[in-house]
């Protein structure tokens, strides 16, 4: 069903796009990329409203309240955030619904891209079967026009050869990686707790860094035209949240300690209480200074 159903969908559009600009399946896919990021837009919005509402939620004195109270009754503490989260009409799935979403996505547009690119005649008959007629005529498309600036064929994994160098580079791979680190770090909402060892902060620093390894791998085994969507898509989402001003330029800046939480200050600290409120004479017994005197 997914394959005679939902990845049609997604060849035809995208080889609709590439006969409609005149053959060009690198600026195809942008403008694909575009067309999706435009029509999920307001799953993005929902997942800010989402991220805020969960921020709220940590915030409030009442969730703090009951996990100190019911901190040893796990089945107790899940049932009263529950319940406080139905009350503030909190909805866990809001902040995560659109990544579910990108995934089925991710893969249909790669199937669908996949099938675009019929070489052998057994591809190109499959090829055939999942047009639609009303839209696209199969003969003034085959063959696609695969290159697209340095890249030679979409299809295949994108290595950029030089010269001088003994290797290849792979290119793309290493802005997927750096375009979806930046995109993690500066979409992840500030957290209200400054422990480093809190379970969401601990969870966001992960994400943060398995996922651009894990984009990276797929780019650097997968076609190039994926990893072109990978890039444009990361970035249209920076700047969708540059737009709605929700990028949070603080996480990729270094924190500061400050200097009232280091130990030694603290220690040092104590130990001048300690010092001045010591008395440094015994009372009523006369120093040896004041009996040579008399």
């Amino acid at each position: 069903m997914w394959n005679e159903l939902v990845v049609p969908v997604f060849t035809n559009i995208l080889l609709f796009i590439y006969n409609l600009i005149g053959g060009n399946l690198g600026v195809a896919i942008l403008l694909f990329t575009l067309l999706v990021r435009v029509l999920t837009h307001p799953l993005m919005v929902s997942q800010i409203k989402g991220a805020q509402t969960m921020q709220k939620l940590q915030t409030d004195p009442r969730f703090k309240e009951i996990q100190e109270k019911y901190k040893d009754d796990r089945e107790k503490l899940a049932a009263e955030q529950t319940r406080l989260m139905q009350e503030m009409g909190v909805n866990p799935l809001s902040s995560c619904l659109p990544t579910l979403i990108q995934l089925p996505i991710m893969i249909a547009f790669y199937q669908g891209m996949t099938a675009a690119l019929a070489s052998t005649p057994l591809q190109l008959f499959d090829l055939t079967r999942h047009l639609y007629p009303w839209l696209l005529q199969i003969e003034s498309l085959i063959p696609l026009n695969s290159r697209f600036l340095w890249i030679a064929d979409l299809g295949q994994p994108e290595r950029l050869h030089l010269s001088f160098l003994p290797f290849p580079i792979p290119v793309l791979t290493i802005l997927v990686v750096v375009t979806t680190y930046l995109q993690s770090k500066l979409m992840t909402p500030p957290t209200s707790s400054s422990n480093p060892r809190d379970p969401s902060a601990m969870t966001a620093n992960m994400m943060n860094l398995y996922m651009p390894l894990l984009m990276g791998w797929f780019a650097y085994s997968l076609s190039a035209g994926l990893a072109v969507y990978f890039v444009f898509t990361n970035l249209i989402g920076i700047a969708q949240y540059a737009l709605l001003g929700r990028l949070n330029w603080s996480n990729l800046m270094p924190k500061k300690k400050e200097a009232g939480n280091s130990p030694s200050v603290e220690a040092t600290q104590k130990k001048a209480e300690m010092t001045s409120s010591k008395p440094d004479k015994k009372p009523g017994k006369p120093s040896k200074s004041g009996r040579s005197g008399k």
